[in-house]
This record gives structure tokens, sequence and C-alpha cells, in this order.
């Protein structure tokens, strides 16, 4: 099938991929008179005294934001926000179908990194979170940064974290796959860019042996001139023997290639110098940096891709409508490393032992099991074990109250 032109025509007849449809009945003078004046008043006195009846008495409280400036749309750069109006609804129509999260799309017409932060903390009352979405480097992590030192709801760029969580599922399968520990994995990320520096340091989260972080220009390591503030930070954090150079060079001898840069960058030659039971990641889209037959052919044991034509599709959906749905859940004020980590071994959990195979280390797209499993793993998380005199208990704090569980 011609993808392209069949999504141009089914986008014509469909005129939109999501609508407004009403949760109450409007039929006569006492419906009316309940959704909307003068009932309605009362709702709002109440919202008025707590502010955090909002998320009991409105919508709110599963409503998500989906929020773009248009400058880094897919692989297609800054085509402004007009043209990411087609991505930012399929993002909200997958939100509602794979995690019943009702969500809006919001282009803004700006670059400018404070405009952009004012934007959304101005209309964040009306919603339960943020998702940020195809906002280019190093702005993206500024942006982010400073919505979440603003407001009271989970702020979540999914092109960084969400990437990251699914890239850390795949990878703690497929180790598991070739048997080497994670704390000793050696692994090359090719893109440094906000996905890129993402999956690096939840990788060093989750105690990985070592990361190198290649760019444009080179290797990145500290003194570096090229880099941005972005990448000197990271650099910090990264490079153990300090290597310098190229890709080339910094795939010798590694166990691992995660790529989310560039197509057809990475040939068979250079996989072969990685270490035994290689495995590589390569997630370009539409083109990889290498293409599966010919990773096999360098001698590649498990290849992932972020296509659908190939068996182990590294693909975003596995994350963001669970954890959202778990967050909202719980009535999260953040999403934070420890719910990252959690959403990412609740989607590696989902592989068996007697599923795992070179061709099956993460779960499909369509997976119906991935989002509550997701959401479920970030709701145990919000709980933890702390004394209380002579007794465990578990606490489960949200931003309105906290609930002591006693276990007797």
């Amino acid at each position: 099938m011609d993808y392209a032109k069949e999504s141009l025509r089914l986008h014509g007849e469909w005129k939109g991929k999501i609508e407004v449809v009403t949760r109450v009945p409007a039929e006569n003078k006492d419906d009316l008179s309940l959704a909307y004046t003068p009932g309605v008043a009362q709702p709002c006195l109440e919202i008025q005294k707590d502010v955090n009846k909002s998320y009991d008495l409105t919508r709110r409280w599963n409503m998500c934001l989906v929020v773009t400036d248009g400058s880094a749309i897919l692989g297609l750069g800054n085509i402004g926000p007009e043209a990411g109006m087609p991505v930012m609804e399929g993002k909200c129509a997958l939100f509602k179908a794979f995690g019943d999260v009702d969500a809006f799309p919001l282009c803004i017409k700006s670059n400018d990194v404070d405009e952009i932060v004012n934007t959304i903390y101005l209309i964040s009352g009306s919603f339960g979170g943020v998702n940020l979405e195809d906002i280019s480097a190093p702005r993206c992590f500024e942006i982010e940064k400073k919505l979440k030192e603003k407001c009271d709801i989970p702020i979540f760029h999914d092109d960084q974290h969400g990437t990251a969580i699914v890239v850390s599922a795949g990878l703690t399968n497929a180790l598991r796959l070739v048997g080497k520990k994670f704390s000793e994995a050696k692994v090359v990320i090719n893109g440094a860019g906000s996905a890129g520096i993402s999956i690096c340091k939840l990788l060093l989260e989750l105690g990985i042996g070592d990361v190198v972080m290649v760019d444009r220009k080179g290797i990145l390591a500290p003194g570096e001139e090229w880099m941005n503030p972005a990448q000197k930070e990271i650099a910090e954090k990264t490079n153990k023997e300090q290597l310098h150079g190229d890709l080339k060079a910094a795939m010798k001898g590694r166990d691992i290639f995660v790529g989310v840069s560039a197509p057809n960058i990475v040939t068979a030659e250079m996989v072969s110098t990685m270490a035994d039971d290689a495995i590589v990641f390569a997630m370009a889209n539409p083109t990889p940096e290498i293409m599966p037959d010919e990773a096999r052919k360098g001698g590649a044991r498990v290849i992932a891709t972020g296509r659908s034509d190939f068996p182990n599709q590294i693909n975003n959906v596995l994350v963001f409508p669970g954890v959202f749905r778990g967050a909202f859940d719980v009535r999260a004020s953040d999403i934070n490393e420890e719910m990252k980590i959690a959403a990412a071994k609740a989607i590696a959990e989902l592989i068996s032992d007697e599923e795992l195979s070179e061709d099956n280390i993460i779960p499909k797209a369509f997976d119906k099991r991935v989002g509550p499993a997701v959401a479920k793993q970030l709701q145990k998380q919000q709980e933890r074990p702390v004394w209380l005199g002579s007794r465990i208990v578990r606490v489960r704090s949200t931003e309105q109250s906290i609930c002591i569980l006693v276990k007797k």
C-alpha cells in the first residue's frame, strides 16, 4: 500500500481524527438546568472554595494537553504549528484508544521558550497533564524544566522520556536473551538530541555499565567545544574510557548500538566490530540507521527498529497512554524517574522467558495488556513502605492527601 497517498485521501475524508462528544443529556429544560445554568453555579462555587475540586467536578482529571510548536515534526523539521496538527491529532487519538485519556492538541505559533511556557501555564488549570511533542532540542529541555517549576500537573516530553522508557524495556529483554548483565553492558548512542540524551540518562539510572554518545561532529567528551549545554552536561557522566573520534570508532567492542539519528549511516562492517551477540536498535524513521538484513550480516543477534514491518518495533505508543493513565489515576503532580523506571519494568515483564526470542523482545504496539500494566506499575510505585511505630505500613500520596494503609 502507498501509505502516503492513502493517508492523504483518508485525512480528507476524516476532516480530523478527534471530536468532542457530550457525556450528558440535553433533551429538556431540566437537562439544561442541571448541566448548565442555573444548576452549574453550584459546582463553580465549590471549585472556588477548593480548586482541587476541579478534578472531581469536571473532566480535568482525565484531560491531557498535547503541545507542539511545529519545530521538529517527525523527521520533517520545522514545518510550522499548523502543519504539525495532523500529528498532534493522531497522538490524541492514540491516547484515547490505548489509555482512555482525553487529549487535545495545541499548536503554538511561537518558537520562543518563554512564550511557549507562559501559554501552557496560563491554561494548565484546565488539564490534568501536559504532553510535549515534536519540539526541537535544546529548547525542549528548557521548556520542560521551566514548566515543571511553574505547573502543579505532570509535564512529560514524550520524544525524550517515552522513547527512553521503551528503549530501556527492549534493552532489558535483549540483554536477558543474550545472557549479558545490565551493569556490564557497553552502549553507543548515536544522536545526542532530546531522545538520545534522555535514553542515556534513564539507562544510567538503571545502572548500565557505560555509555558513549555520538553526534554529527563526533563522540561526546569533556572539552569538545562544539557541544551544546545539554551535551556538555551528559558528556561529564558518560564515556568512561574518554574515547574521541567518530561513530565507527565508538562502535568497536560495544554490546549495544542505539540509533536515534539518520538513515543508512551504519554498515554491516561497523556492526561486525561490535562485541559478540551484538544488539542493534536502529530507530531512525522511516529509514533506519541500518536495515535489519544488513545488521544481521554484520553479526547482530538482536535487531530492533521503529518500523512496524520488522520484528521488535520500538514504539512510544507502548508508553505514553499507560504513563498518563497511571499518573491520572493517582492524581500525580509529576512523572518522576522512579515512575519511568516502573513503566520500563512493566513493559519488559510482559515478555515471559518462554516468549522471549531474537524476534520478540518487546510487546506489539496493539498488545492490549500494555497500557493497563504500565498504569498499574506506576500506581504501585506511588505506594512506598514505611515504619509507623512497630508496624509496617504503606503510604500512598497524592497532591491532595496521604493515605496510610496499615498491614495487620
